[in-house]
């Protein structure tokens, strides 16, 4: 039985976009895992009964059904040693770190500056609960959250641990990547396949660690499919 990871779509069910998705994604290739997609969006509830959960990712493997990204990535060290992610004991705690940064700190400042790509990026039948439930988390409408000069900012300084860190090596992890790059570089994933904003200037160490991670695994992500494949798509 094939590995299923259902997988959050937008406005075309080949426009992925979840950064948790995208952990998964260059988990199973990291360990070199054959998998299929199914596509799903914000409102296909129904689909994800069978997990008793409602949001991706969600992986099916033979007789085994995992949700959440993290729980992922420890499943598959477990279900699958060899090239590990996480590792264990201080590497295993060192990667939850990195997990908690991308979600605190990366994502609401990308989430500043690109929301209003993102709502076009989104299938329309997705578009009044993506603006709902959102708006209830924010506090105030998203084109008043929506601020690139603040989030830009944001981002700015919260990108000062990995240029210290990305001077000094290739990658999170050291000289090959594992779950740390996996679990911060998802968030430049959902930027990058939503908006055409540019996050890093291409003089900063953050920005030769993005082309690096895009050209890994066969330049996985450097082929998604972006809005401006969509044709009329990006305005």
């Amino acid at each position: 039985m094939a590995r299923v990871l259902y997988d959050l779509c937008g406005i075309d069910e080949g426009l992925r976009f979840s950064p948790y998705c995208w952990r998964v994604r260059y988990a199973l290739a990291h360990k070199r895992l054959d998998f299929e997609t199914r596509a799903w969006r914000f409102t296909d509830k129904e689909a994800l009964a069978f997990a008793d959960y409602d949001k991706v990712p969600v992986l099916v493997d033979g007789d085994e059904t995992v949700t959440d990204s993290y729980a992922i990535l420890r499943y598959l060290d477990r279900a699958y040693p060899e090239a590990p992610l996480l590792g264990d004991g201080v590497a295993e705690a060192r990667a939850r770190f990195f997990k908690h940064y991308a979600e605190r700190s990366l994502a609401p400042a990308m989430m500043r500056t690109i929301i209003m790509d993102l709502l076009n990026a989104i299938d329309p039948k997705d578009r009044g609960y993506f603006r709902e439930t959102r708006e209830k988390r924010f506090g105030r409408t998203l084109e008043e959250f929506h601020s690139p000069a603040k989030g830009l900012a944001q981002l700015d300084a919260a990108l000062a641990p990995l240029r210290g860190h990305l001077k000094e090596s290739d990658f999170l992890d050291g000289e090959a990547p594992a779950a740390a790059d996996y679990l911060v570089f998802g968030s430049f994933m959902w930027a990058r396949v939503v908006s055409t904003a540019d996050l890093v200037s291409n003089a900063d160490p953050v920005y030769g660690w993005i082309e690096r991670m895009l050209d890994l695994h066969d330049g996985m992500g450097r082929k998604a499919m972006r809005v401006t494949d969509i044709e009329g798509a990006y305005r």
